[in-house]
Parts: structure tokens; sequence; C-alpha cells
């Protein structure tokens, strides 16, 4: 029944530009009736008027007569404007409603289409794929950055242990040539009368 209530409130786009047209072109033939009909109504009203002061009874009872058919065609066309009017809402509503029915089951479709294609079984492959790729590079950067720490903690390591004294290796120049002295055991008599003589003054 619901699918019933759809098909009729969405007519094809060519016969709804019809109905709104015909529509149309009916109010504005009811509104011409009413104005013909008031300028009618106005008319006997003047009459009446007219026969009233010439004590024409007659008259002006038949005119009075007419004027009232006249206010019973004018409120009947009314009536006839206000059901024009309340059609065109209702159509301007149906319009809408089937518009977004449209786009709602386009919609559905278009998802629709979307997961019959989308396998659960690509989606959970394509997981594993980007996990796996996720952990390999994860090692990478783990392989790239471990002798930077390894180099690190073995710095912080040799700082943190006490200083030792090495003894310091005589530093000699191969290119300087130092003449070697030979040094007598026996001392001359001059070495040992100068050597009395520094004995001497040093004693002075």
């Amino acid at each position: 029944m619901f699918n019933k209530i759809l098909s009729f409130a969405k007519p094809k786009q060519e016969n709804n530009a019809a109905v709104t047209d015909k529509l149309n072109k009916t109010l504005g033939m009811l509104e011409k009736k009413e104005e013909l009909l008031l300028r009618k109504r106005s008319a006997e009203e003047e009459k009446a008027k007219t026969f009233i002061r010439e004590k024409n009874k007659r008259g002006a009872t038949q005119c009075l007569m007419r004027k009232k058919l006249y206010d019973q065609q004018i409120q009947q066309i009314l009536n006839f404007q206000l059901r024009i009017h309340d059609q065109m809402i209702m159509l301007e509503g149906a319009t809408v409603t089937a518009d977004t029915i449209d786009a709602l089951r386009t919609g559905a479709a278009t998802m629709k289409a979307m997961q019959k294609e989308t396998n659960i079984d690509d989606v959970d492959m394509t997981m594993t794929e980007i996990n796996e790729q996720t952990e390999n590079m994860r090692q990478i950067q783990e392989a790239i950055s471990a002798p930077i720490e390894l180099e690190g903690a073995e710095l912080e390591k040799q700082l943190l242990q006490p200083a030792t004294t090495a003894p310091v290796a005589p530093v000699q120049n191969p290119d300087r040539w130092q003449p070697t002295r030979r040094v007598s055991s026996k001392s001359t008599p001059e070495e040992d009368d100068e050597l009395a003589n520094l004995q001497a003054e040093m004693a002075f």
C-alpha cells in the first residue's frame, strides 16, 4: 500500500509540469469569473438602490434577488479557488516527497552496489597487508636507530667509569741527533784540583 501511495505521489516530471500549468490556468479563469460576477453584483445593488428611491418595490426586490444569486456564485468561485490552491500546495509537497524518496532510493541502491563490489575477504587481506607493511617499517626504523642507541649507551658507560692515571711515555724526536758522551770512571789530577777549588768556594 505504501508503494502505491508513493507511485501516486511521484508523477513524471512532464506530467507534473502539465498539471501545475493546468491548475494555474484554471485559477486564472476563476479569478476572471469572480471579477465579472462582482461587477454584476455591484450593478444589481445600484439598481436596487435606484428602485428604492423611486418607490419601485418590485424592481428593487428583483435586483436584490439577482444580487443574492451573484453572491452565491461568487462564494462558489471562491471555494473553487481555495480547492485549487490546496491542490497546488499538496502537489508541491508530493513533489518534494517524491524527490526525497527518489534520492534516498538512489543512495540506497548506490550503497548496495558498493557493498556488493566490496568483499569482506578483500578487506581482511588489505588490512593484513597494511599491518605487515607497518610492522616492516617499524623494524626498519628500529634497525636504523639501533647503532646510534648502542653507541650512546657505550659512551655513557665509559663516562661513568672512574678515571685511571696511565704512565706517560717519553716523547722521542727521531729527527734530533743527540751525541753520546762516554763518561770515564777515573778522574785526572786537573779534575781533582778543579773539584777541590769548587768545594772551597762553596764552603766560603
